[in-house]
C-alpha cells in the first residue's frame, strides 16, 4: 500500500528521514556541483523534470516518449513552468553543457530527437535511489534493492514521477518561505543544508536550532555570491522564517517552525509521489514478480 503525503507528514519518523534526505542531497550537490547549481532553482528543476518525462514517456498516462525541442517548449508552457523563450534558452544551455545531445542517425531525418547524456542521467538515477532508500527505511521495503536489480524499471519510474511532480500544485507551491529559497539560484541547496544541520526537532518549538553557519563556506559550496546569499537571508529574516540567536561569528541560526513545516510538507508530497510511482511501475518488473513468488 502506497504511503500518502498526510501519513508521511504526520509520522514521527519522517522528520529524521527527511533530514537524512537533505544531507544526501547536500552531498550530491558537492559531488555534482556544476549540474546541481544549474538545477538548484525550482524553475530549472521543473524544466529538467519535464525533459526527462517527455524523453522516457509514460504510456500509462497517455504520454508518448520522445524528446524534441518543440515538445519540450510546449510542455514547459503547458505546465506553466516557463515562457517559450525561457524554455528554448534552457534547452540550448543543456546542449552547450552536453547534458543533452542530438540522437545520431534518427529514424526520420526531418526531425531532430534529443537524449540526455550519461552526465545528466547518472545523478538522476542516484537521486531516485536516495529517495527509494529513505522510503525503505521508513517501512522496511526493498524498493532501492529492486531498482538496482532491475534497472529497466527506471525509465517508467522517472517518467511517472516527473509527470506527477509537474501536475502537483501542493508540491509546486508549498509556501512563501519555501518558494523564496527554491525560486532563487541555488536556494534549494542552501535550504537542504539548513535542514540537514538540525540535530533535534520538536513540533511545539517555535524556533528550530540549526547551529552556527559560515557564510563564505556556504557561498563556495553552492556557487553563489555573498551578495546573493545576504539578500536571500535578509528577505527570509524579514518574513520571520529564520534568524540568529545572537551576534558574532559563532551565532547560531534558527528556522521558524512554519518554515520547517513547509519543507516537511513539500518532502512528504514528493516522497508520496515517488512511492506511488514505484508501486505502479514495480508490478511490471521481473524482480517484483520474483519477490512476490518467494513471499
Amino acid at each position: 500500500m502506497a504511503l500518502t503525503a498526510q501519513s508521511l507528514a504526520e509520522s514521527e519518523d519522517f522528520f529524521a528521514a527527511m533530514r537524512a534526505s537533505a544531507r544526501a542531497l547536500t552531498a550530491m550537490f558537492a559531488e555534482f556541483p556544476r549540474l546541481s547549481s544549474i538545477f538548484a532553482s525550482q524553475q530549472r528543476w521543473l524544466l529538467a523534470q519535464a525533459g526527462f518525462a517527455i524523453y522516457f514517456g509514460c504510456p500509462a498516462l497517455g504520454r508518448e516518449a520522445g524528446l524534441y525541442s518543440g515538445r519540450f517548449v510546449a510542455t514547459a508552457v503547458e505546465y506553466d513552468i516557463a515562457s517559450r523563450n525561457t524554455a528554448a534558452a534552457f534547452l540550448q544551455e543543456m546542449l552547450a553543457y552536453r547534458f543533452v545531445k542530438y540522437i545520431d542517425n534518427p529514424p526520420d531525418n526531418r526531425t531532430r530527437p534529443l537524449e540526455p547524456t550519461e552526465t545528466a542521467l547518472h545523478p538522476v538515477r542516484q537521486w531516485m535511489h536516495v529517495h527509494l532508500a529513505i522510503l525503505d527505511g521508513l517501512d522496511g521495503g526493498r524498493r532501492a534493492d529492486m531498482l538496482a536489480k532491475d534497472p529497466a524499471m527506471f525509465p517508467g519510474l522517472e517518467a511517472r514521477t516527473a509527470y506527477s511532480i509537474l501536475e502537483n500544485q501542493r508540491l509546486r507551491q508549498p509556501g512563501e518561505a519555501f518558494n523564496l529559497f527554491t525560486w532563487a539560484n541555488a536556494g534549494g541547496g542552501v535550504m537542504d543544508y539548513f535542514i540537514g544541520r538540525i540535530e533535534s526537532w520538536d513540533r511545539n518549538d517555535q524556533q528550530v536550532a540549526v547551529g552556527p553557519i559560515v557564510a563564505a563556506e556556504l557561498c563556495r559550496t553552492f556557487m553563489i555570491s555573498k551578495t546573493h546569499f545576504k539578500r536571500l537571508m535578509k528577505r527570509a529574516s524579514e518574513m520571520g522564517s529564520l534568524g540568529f540567536q545572537s551576534t558574532g561569528p559563532s551565532a547560531g541560526l534558527w528556522l521558524s517552525q512554519g518554515f520547517v513545516t513547509e519543507y516537511r510538507n513539500y518532502q512528504a508530497e514528493k516522497f508520496a509521489i515517488i512511492d506511488a510511482a514505484f508501486e505502479a511501475e514495480a508490478g511490471k518488473a521481473p524482480a517484483f514478480r520474483e519477490l512476490k513468488a518467494v513471499l
